[in-house]
């Protein structure tokens, strides 16, 4: 049976350097080095990538729609640049004040994902650097991966295994290209080992 390879990635920390007051315009999307690239490694190897994001400055009358659309647009075309691209992006406009069910650390936004693409949360990988995100993952049964970027680059080994402790199964990567190494190396073994049974 084929199924689509899949991976649903955070926006800010872990594609683009995150900012407090949060990115605004086109000129305040500034890539993390190596990630556009690290999107490319995987969509060559077959996978599909897709954002799934919170984006409460929407909520907050701190950006609208048209801002948003325009860092989107200038996100994809530093990707293509590098040779990647992404399928979508799902984002959530809401504040935590409007206890919607598509804000991480809740499952919403992952659900819709799995029911747009056909596909089995439980073999899409989920990147992520903060640990709402893991839980995120965590409670749409998705692969919680940690990346050591954005919010989670200042962190030290024991707050790292904590969270580990927090969402068990996390495996953490020192960046989105070291995540997108494993997973292609584990495609490899996956390969590897089908072609020793055959």
């Amino acid at each position: 049976m084929h199924t689509t390879k899949l991976v649903i990635l955070g926006r800010d920390g872990i594609l683009n350097k995150y900012r407090e007051d949060h990115v605004k315009a086109p000129s305040e999307w500034v890539p993390i080095p190596g990630a556009l690239e690290a999107v490319a490694r995987l969509n060559h190897a077959g996978w599909h990538t897709v954002v799934a994001t919170n984006q409460a400055g929407i909520g907050r009358g701190l950006i609208d729609m048209a801002s948003v659309n325009a860092v989107h647009a200038h996100m994809n075309h530093l990707l293509v640049a590098a040779g990647g691209r992404l399928d979508a992006v799902f984002l959530c406009p809401h504040t935590p004040e409007e206890r919607c069910d598509c804000r991480k650390p809740l499952p919403g936004m992952m659900r819709d994902i799995g029911l747009r693409y056909g596909v089995d949360l439980r073999h899409v990988p989920m990147v992520a650097d903060t640990l709402r995100d893991l839980q995120a993952a965590e409670a749409a049964g998705c692969e919680p991966h940690l990346v050591l970027s954005g919010r989670a680059a200042g962190l030290t080994p024991e707050q790292v295994q904590e969270m580990q402790d927090k969402v068990p199964g996390t495996v953490v990567h020192e960046s989105l290209g070291a995540f997108a190494e494993h997973l292609l190396r584990r495609d490899n073994l996956g390969v590897s080992m089908l072609g020793s049974l055959a």
